[in-house]
């Protein structure tokens, strides 16, 4: 018998039952209606014909008193209308005798309706008034009131033997509803508790099935299911103990070697200095290298639990581990700044993190991979970099500054008159004195900004007032060069987060760079737009642009495009980019050449209602 014969058999008491129960609903149904008929077939008529003979003697009588009153034809031809239909009526009551004294009181009726019709006879023969008058009053209207109370009283019988009926129907009605409850109960509480023991009956090679499948997954691969009979169940135990048994000639043939892979693999990333944590993509731990043990402290035996990492370390992983999983490829830092500082027996030490996707057979991420590079004598390298050139540029400022006062003074003839092609001179060293001076502030800058020793002072200030004050400076020199400069925003963008005066260094340096390298009949355009829960500025012109070999290193220090034209010394958009990256903010650039370049940052939107305006300052 296949599965699906037995789940049908063990369906069976049930709907045996719903079938008695619907056999027993129809016969009790089919007899309370039946006793509704007998009420209407018994009494009814003879309720209807006593209403009637009740009508015929109210005419009758009407008809008397109009041959009272001298209006004999009318009256005769009334009483002919009501004689014989009241006649056929008491023969029709005559035949439905049901209740108990209805007989009695039927040839009551009969007897008073004679007297009646006796009494009408030799009323109506009378001829003087005055006897027939007599003859009403007399003998009619007595016989009338006779006839009419054994009417009544017949009418009465049925009446109430219609009412006692109805009782009665009543409580057989509530007799029969307590039936039908209790059959309903019985025979659904026995035909499911049939039903439910046929259904553990054919399923219990299920539950048996289950069993050895729990146990296969926890590993023991000597587990069979015993399952018999020739259904589904029983063909699917023997695939499975089919399966379970080449599963475990396979283990005794490939243990050796997977073991031996697997060491192999743990060797490898155990002989990695640096800390190498692999994720799940659920984002739990599955696997750490020694280094990772040592330096982190982290296990995979109590775990792999991150709890136990300190917080600036775990949250450097979560967040390479939610990028890398998020499927957005690869993480690779963008500096040294990104570095999470560990502390240890041998002293501070400075980690980057770099993370890769661990990819499936079918080719989805299945894992992440992080690796904590030690940079720590690399960014002491990069800080005495940083520390000597801010000391070298902190060294020219004095003798630059004599310089600049010494050229000053003699192209102003102070020391002495001088000559044409001598004040051409001076006035040449003397840009190129300010243009050694502002690179000598710039490095200074920057390296203030790399060390962390730039507070900034952000407060809520105005966007419109940050737009105008980045195109102030340069609107002279775009007219010499042919440049249009134009600003928009977009509405509800008040207020922004930031510190003004770096914040205008940042917009002006950009703006700066989008007059130089835009043609004769540009135009330079700085934006304003929501970005979530950020504000994006953007800088956008119409010039060269930049090829995008060249992007990739635009902001790094010193960088300048080959070929581009002269101007700084490649600093303004590092510290531009220091600058921001200090407000909590990110930088970029789109760019097409010959169609021109964007370049865009983002600051944190001002949640307060006010907030201080920006005043335009001097650009450097």
């Amino acid at each position: 018998m296949s599965l699906r014969d037995k789940l049908l058999l063990a369906q069976a008491p049930l709907a045996l039952a719903l079938l008695l129960v619907g056999v027993v609903a129809v016969n009790t149904l089919g007899r309370v209606g039946r006793a509704g008929q007998d009420i209407l077939a018994d009494n009814y008529r003879s309720v209807l014909a006593m209403q009637r003979i009740g009508e015929h003697l109210e005419r009758l009588d009407s008809a008397a008193l109009f041959i009272v009153v001298d209006e004999r034809e009318r009256g005769q031809e009334l009483a002919g209308a009501h004689l014989q239909p009241l006649e056929a009526e008491l023969k029709v009551q005559e035949g439905n005798v049901t209740e108990p004294g209805e007989a009695e009181a039927t040839s009551q009726l009969r007897r008073a309706w004679a007297r009646y019709r006796s009494a009408y006879e030799a009323f109506a023969i009378a001829e003087a008034p005055e006897a027939r008058r007599a003859a009403y009053f007399d003998s009619l209207a007595p016989a009338f009131r006779e006839a009419k109370a054994a009417t009544q009283t017949i009418l009465a019988l049925n009446q109430d033997a219609m009412v006692r009926k109805s009782d009665a129907l009543q409580r057989k009605s509530r007799r029969v509803n307590s039936l039908m409850v209790t059959a309903v109960v019985v025979s659904l509480v026995g035909g499911f508790l049939a039903s439910a023991s046929l259904t553990q009956r054919a399923l219990r090679p299920v539950s048996v099935l289950s069993q050895a499948v729990r146990r296969l997954g926890q590993g023991d691969l000597a587990t069979r299911a015993l399952v018999q009979g020739q259904d589904e169940i029983a063909q699917l135990a023997r695939d499975f103990n089919s399966m379970a048994e080449a599963l475990q000639r396979y283990r005794r043939s490939s243990l050796g070697e997977l073991l031996q892979a697997q060491a192999s693999s743990q060797a490898s990333i155990d002989s990695l200095p640096d800390p190498v944590v692999v994720f799940g993509v659920e984002g739990g731990v599955l696997n750490v290298n020694r280094a990772a043990e040592e330096v982190l402290r982290l296990s995979v035996e109590g775990g792999g639990a991150l709890g136990q990492v300190a917080p600036e370390v775990r949250e450097v992983l979560e967040r390479v581990c939610s990028h890398v999983l998020g499927g957005k490829g690869p993480y690779l830092p963008r500096g040294y700044e990104e570095a999470v500082r560990v502390e240890g027996a041998e002293g501070d030490r400075w980690l980057l993190p770099r993370g890769s996707p661990v990819y499936g057979e079918a080719g989805g991420v299945v894992g992440a991979t992080v690796l904590l590079q030690d940079v720590t004598r690399l960014r002491r390298f990069d800080e005495l970099k940083n520390d000597l050139v801010a000391t070298v540029a902190h060294e020219f400022r004095t003798p630059l500054t004599s310089l600049r006062m010494a050229i000053h003074l003699c192209a102003e003839g102070v020391v002495g008159p001088i000559t044409e092609k001598q004040a051409d001179l001076l006035h040449a060293a003397r840009e190129d004195c300010e243009r050694l001076q502002g690179i000598v502030d710039d490095l200074l800058d920057l390296s203030r900004l790399q060390s962390g020793r730039v507070v900034l002072e952000v407060r809520p200030v105005s966007t419109e007032a940050v737009l105008e004050a980045a195109l102030a400076p340069h609107r002279v020199s775009a007219e010499e060069r042919g440049v249009r400069l134009s600003m928009s925003q977009e509405p509800g963008l008040e207020r922004v987060e930031a510190d003004p005066d770096r914040l205008q260094l940042v917009l002006s340096n950009l703006v700066a760079n989008a007059v130089r390298h835009t043609s004769h009949g540009g135009e330079v355009v700085v934006r304003a737009r929501s970005d979530g829960e950020r504000v994006r500025f953007e800088v956008a012109d119409t010039g060269e642009g930049i090829s995008p070999e060249h992007q990739q290193r635009i902001f790094e220090k010193f960088y300048r495009v080959p070929g581009a034209s002269t101007g700084g010394a490649g600093l303004g958009l590092s510290i531009a980019q220091e600058i921001v990256q200090a407000h909590g903010g990110e930088m970029g650039l789109s760019s097409q050449p010959g169609v021109g370049s964007t370049f865009w940052f983002t600051l944190p939107r001002s949640q307060q209602a006010e907030g201080e305006e920006l005043e335009p300052t001097s650009h450097r």
